[in-house]
Formats: structure tokens, sequence, C-alpha cells
């Protein structure tokens, strides 16, 4: 049912590292966001995959990971995504990617979920060193990267409160905690 993988993809950002994806799932996922809708249906949309430990580690020091934990860098050793997909928009068809990376990105994560994945849409990225250390063109737009593996967390959605705090947390127990709104609140 649609929406019990929408209530499974959670924004997951630590993983069993060593557990592998291998690269015909990444291509099975692209293939997900392959089929989507697209702005005048131009597919401006292109994709590197990456399921290396050498490639991951160019990956992931251009990454900025949970903005709201000041004292976090993002996962540690062991806990960090066994594969990324980078989203990229080729700017020699479109110079506008509308929302295309966003309906490709949430479609490869349910598409995760459903193989008992998980995985974090990452906007906050250091463009320049991504480009540099995965020598991307320069046709090619960094949009998006998408962290994905094995989650190891509990992501735990809850009502956002009477002080309307919607910033997410980690308890205790190390669960992490998302504040929703209402859905009579989000409704005009």
């Amino acid at each position: 049912m649609i929406q019990d993988l929408v209530l499974r993809n959670r924004s997951y950002r630590r993983f069993v590292e060593s557990e592998k994806i291998g690269e015909d799932t990444l291509r099975e996922l692209v293939d997900l966001a392959r089929c989507c809708a697209s702005a005048g249906n131009l597919q401006s949309l292109k994709y590197m995959l990456s399921n290396s430990t050498e490639k991951n580690e160019l990956i992931f020091p251009a990454t900025a990971w949970a903005g709201y934990f000041k004292d976090w860098d993002g996962p540690c050793a062991g806990e960090r995504p066994s594969a990324y997909i980078v989203i990229l928009g080729d700017t020699s068809i479109s110079k506008n990617f509308f929302c295309d990376h966003g309906i490709a990105a949430q479609t490869i994560l349910l598409g995760a979920t459903e193989k008992g994945l998980g995985g974090c849409m990452i906007g906050s990225i250091d463009r320049d060193l991504l480009r540099r250390n995965l020598l991307i063109p320069d046709r090619y737009e960094i949009l998006l990267v998408l962290a994905l593996g094995r989650p190891i967390e509990k992501v735990v959605l809850e009502d956002v409160g009477p002080d309307n705090d919607i910033k997410y947390y980690r308890d205790e127990n190390d669960a992490h905690h998302v504040p929703k709104r209402l859905l009579n609140d989000i409704i005009i």
C-alpha cells in the first residue's frame, strides 16, 4: 500500500555501511525515476551511481547532514551510506529542471523503501568539491545526492506540539523524532 511505503520512507542518516547495495539495485531504482513525469518530457536528469568504498569516500565529504544537529558532522565510519545516487541536470537539454529531481528522488527513495533499504535526500552539498572529486563535467548541474543503505536508526513521526517547534531531535535512546504539522493545520 502506498501509505505504508510513504510512512516507512523517512530521512535516515545512519546505515549498516558494510551491507553493500549492488549496481543492479541502483540501476533498478534509477529505472523507476526514468519512468516518472518530466517537465515537457525533456528527460533532462542524469544519474551517477556509487556503491564502492573508494567512490563513496569521494562523495561523503561533499555532503552536509542534519542541519538542526549543530554538533554532528554526519554518520561516523561504519554508519555511513553504502551507496549514493547523484542526480544531475543536463544543461545541454534544459536550463531549468523544475521539480523533476524532487519527483525522481522521492520515487527512488520509495523504491528503496520497498526493498527494505532507506535513504536521505541531501541538498546541502559542496558542489565544487563534489564536481572535482567525481570529475563531473560542467554541463551537468548537481541537483541532489541520495544517500542509501540499510538503516540502523529508528525514526519516529510525532505531531508538532503547542510550541509549533518543527525541529527534529534525538532522544536519550538515540531515536530520531520528526515533528509533523497536523493535517487540519496544512489544509486551507
